[in-house]
């Protein structure tokens, strides 16, 4: 009996020993593979600071320049025979952007800067006359899939597409409301060029600029003015002089963003009462530092409130002037792009892919016809 229990014994002894340095084994791969992982890791994350880095000096020299200067998402004018060509980017749009809005900041295609897209003559019959006035939401694909083309094909409208990548409603703070010595491609300039208040030589070889010299927009039935990412990327713009405290900001309207669209409809009402003015919101965007996801419409903050205030602050004019041939498009809440549709609707947090497009324009074509044809 003693045999058979010592001998049980050293067994059971043999066996633990044995479990024991498997388990050593056993931690010594994990603690090899884990090793593995830090440096992967680590070597990974060296590359994306750099990436980051390189990112955001490229982002500071592209908005820099925005004033005068062609920027990422901006509409270059080309030399004569030459094609134009401006590449969307993330924080720069809308970048026209991109800025974004600066994200776009709120960012577009290449086009032939001397083409008037479907603008040139033909003999279509059309039902309307549609002028778009934004940054590159508007402007990006703007032959044959981009917005405008899709709601001029869906309510048969002559479009005349001013808009231009990379441009704000309001003035930067260096540019002065001074019509002799106009230099700003914003929202303002596009509305004080249609007025024939400013030289338009600033707008030569952009599309703009073709079209100011053969549109009539006497016979404009709707400008549609899309606005806002941009102001609010460029971290230069309020949204408003008025702030929440009560206190006002020592700033002319026109360099405020609900300033600058209130400035657009007030001139356009008075020159063209007829017409009726529709106003697009900004839409839901993810703000993206190279790959570093930086924070949505909801969350971002430059110091100026977030994208969503912006937009609110879209509806305010809308609400100001609604009694006065004045539409409303809430995109950040109606064009069905939000953080669950982002990846589908949005190629890199802020510009519209092309099924984006598609649900971007079908809430402005149901309200164009919906106006136009009120009884159908």
């Amino acid at each position: 009996m003693n045999h058979k229990e010592n001998a049980r014994r050293r067994y059971n002894g043999n066996l633990l020993l044995f479990i024991v340095m498997i388990g050593f084994c056993i931690l010594a791969v994990i603690e090899i593979i884990y090793g593995q992982v830090q440096i992967r890791m680590q070597k990974e994350r060296l590359a994306l600071e750099q990436e980051n880095h390189q990112a955001m000096q490229e982002m500071k020299a592209e908005w820099d320049q925005l004033k005068g200067g062609p920027t990422i998402g901006t509409e270059v004018p080309a030399a004569a025979g030459e094609e134009q060509s401006s590449v969307s980017e993330p924080d720069k749009t809308l970048t026209s952007s991109q800025q974004q809005s600066v994200a776009d900041p709120t960012a577009a295609n290449g086009e032939e800067a001397q083409s008037v897209s479907q603008n040139s003559v033909d003999d279509k019959e059309y039902d309307m006359q549609i002028v778009f006035m934004g940054d590159s939401i508007l402007d990006n694909e703007r032959e044959d899939h981009g917005v405008a083309s899709l709601i001029s094909d869906a309510c048969n409208a002559k479009v005349y597409n001013m808009s231009m990548g990379g441009t704000t409603a309001a003035l930067l703070p260096n540019e002065q409301y001074n019509f002799a010595t106009w230099d700003s491609r914003s929202l303002l300039g596009v509305v004080n060029a249609i007025l024939g208040n400013i030289n338009p030589s600033i707008f030569d070889g952009f599309t703009a600029g073709e079209i100011l010299k053969q549109c009539d927009f006497s016979k404009t039935d709707y400008f549609v003015i899309e606005y806002g990412i941009n102001d609010f990327l460029t971290k230069q713009i309020p949204q408003s002089r008025y702030l929440e405290n009560g206190e006002t900001l020592g700033i002319d309207d026109i360099h405020t963003y609900s300033g600058a669209l209130m400035t657009a409809v007030t001139l356009l009402r008075e020159r063209f009462p007829d017409a009726k003015i529709l106003l697009i919101a900004p839409h839901y965007c993810q703000v993206y530092n190279g790959k570093t996801f930086v924070g949505d419409s909801y969350s971002l903050n430059y110091g100026y409130g977030t994208m969503v205030e912006f937009s609110r602050c879209t509806g305010y004019v809308y609400e100001q002037n609604k009694d006065n041939n004045v539409m409303f498009y809430n995109a950040m809440e109606e064009s069905g792009i939000d953080a669950y549709t982002a990846e589908k609707y949005l190629e890199d947090g802020i510009h519209l892919s092309a099924e984006g497009r598609k649900q971007y324009a079908d809430y402005a074509i149901r309200l164009i016809m919906g106006d136009f044809y009120p009884e159908e």
